[in-house]
């Protein structure tokens, strides 16, 4: 809390002087530093008539200088002012030079939003005060978040590029069959796809039985007994393709059925996902060439083979139904999957054009539906785009969920305001 109000100078200059009553003007109050050392980086002080520019270290007491052992550290010789909130001794450099304390005194007003904060037992603490932050601050903090939410998601597929050596199709193949288990099954998918080369799926695109067999053989789904005669076909095939690659399937436990909707049983995408594969080779260096968002949407609305017309699941049959990927379920895909590898794709080459079209693609599809998006739209936050449901998706989880409300620009007017 001392550190939160000393970075964004939440207290009365007037009142801050060093414990020997010498008054102290902040011309800037330094750099936070995340690492070993000091709490700032870079401040500018004055004290009395002499202005200092150095390093800033906080704490709640003097004695913690000591119980810290900072008194022994040469990092903390550059401190040109200890700030403290309550003084019990006096503080010195390695060289036995005194060093400069000043109480900071916190404003009730902060302490007291901060407590209340910090103390609550809700989802988003600040939920019913969202109403009094202006809408251009909040327009601001959401593409800040949005940006955030990007740079996380390039962070894992630059882990995957370096794993896959810059394989750009492999990445966006493993990156899609994670999304592909729409949450509840992405570990199952993700590892079913890095049990299952991209190249051997290449290899047999043309013969659509094969692929299906390589998925639900990956999968696990292979093990059965059953006169149904398309599993048997699917069985054959996966025991070639099995011995010939020597592939090593996932457990099938791995993989949740209860409590889903029969359309995303993992048979059914998996279906999905093989219909995706047969129809398209080498689908990212498509997707690179592709601006209009109509046309991405098309590359995933494909259907499974005739088998699935009628079936959720091997061996039970089922009225006639289609099993094509929705618009809902391609938007979420675009989202997750195409956006992201785009936006990593740009920063990865240096060509800003992919990270812009990017967030282009994220302003013209509608904002997801789930309770995160429900609950701030309660409240009063404008929900536009997917950019925007993106963005809040992140502020929940990054910052609502981890108590991180000092960090978080609506956390910082809810503290300032009374």
């Amino acid at each position: 809390m001392l550190q939160y109000i000393w970075k964004h100078r939440l207290f009365t200059e007037a009142d801050f002087v060093t414990t020997e009553g010498t008054p102290v003007f902040v011309i800037d109050a330094g750099l936070t530093n995340t690492d070993a050392g000091p709490d700032f980086f870079n401040a500018k002080v004055r004290i009395g008539d002499t202005v200092w520019v150095g390093n800033i270290e906080i704490h709640n007491r003097s004695s913690d200088w000591m119980q810290h052992h900072h008194q022994h550290d040469k990092l903390y010789d550059t401190v040109i002012l200890h700030v403290i909130r309550r003084h019990d001794t006096d503080i010195y450099r390695t060289n036995g030079e005194p060093i400069p304390q000043a109480i900071l005194r916190v404003p009730e007003k902060i302490e007291k939003n901060i407590e209340w904060l910090l103390s609550r037992e809700r989802p988003v603490s600040c939920a019913e005060r969202l109403s009094s932050v202006s809408s251009l601050h909040l327009l601001d903090w959401l593409s800040a978040l949005l940006t955030e939410r990007l740079e996380r998601k390039t962070d894992d597929i630059f882990v995957r590029l370096k794993k896959n050596l810059k394989d750009w199709n492999e990445v966006f193949y493993l990156t899609l069959m994670r999304n592909f288990g729409f949450g509840v099954n992405s570990d199952a998918f993700e590892l079913l796809a890095g049990s299952l080369p991209y190249k051997y799926i290449l290899k047999h695109r043309n013969n659509p039985a094969q692929i299906e067999a390589l998925f639900f053989g990956q999968a696990g789904f292979m093990g059965d007994e059953s006169d149904d005669p398309y599993y048997q076909l699917l069985k054959r095939e996966y025991a070639f393709l099995q011995k010939k690659y020597h592939l090593r399937p996932v457990d099938s436990f791995l993989f949740k059925k209860l409590r889903l909707r029969p359309v995303n049983f993992p048979y059914v995408r998996l279906a999905q996902m093989a219909a995706v594969w047969i129809k398209h080779d080498l689908l990212f260096s498509k997707i690179l060439e592709t601006e209009d968002i109509k046309t991405l949407r098309s590359f995933f609305n494909v259907a499974p083979s005739e088998y699935w017309l009628t079936h959720y699941r091997f061996h039970s049959a089922s009225d006639e139904k289609k099993k094509t990927i929705g618009k809902f379920a391609s938007d979420i895909i675009l989202i997750n999957t195409v956006i992201p590898t785009l936006f990593a794709y740009g920063k990865y080459t240096n060509r800003p054009v992919y990270c812009e079209r990017a967030l282009r693609l994220l302003e013209g599809i509608k904002p997801e539906r789930n309770s995160i998006v429900s609950l701030y739209r309660q409240h009063g936050v404008p929900v536009k785009n997917a950019g925007d449901s993106q963005a809040l998706i992140q502020l929940r989880r990054e910052y609502c969920d981890k108590k991180k409300c000092l960090y978080c620009r609506i956390g910082y007017k809810v503290i300032g305001n009374s």
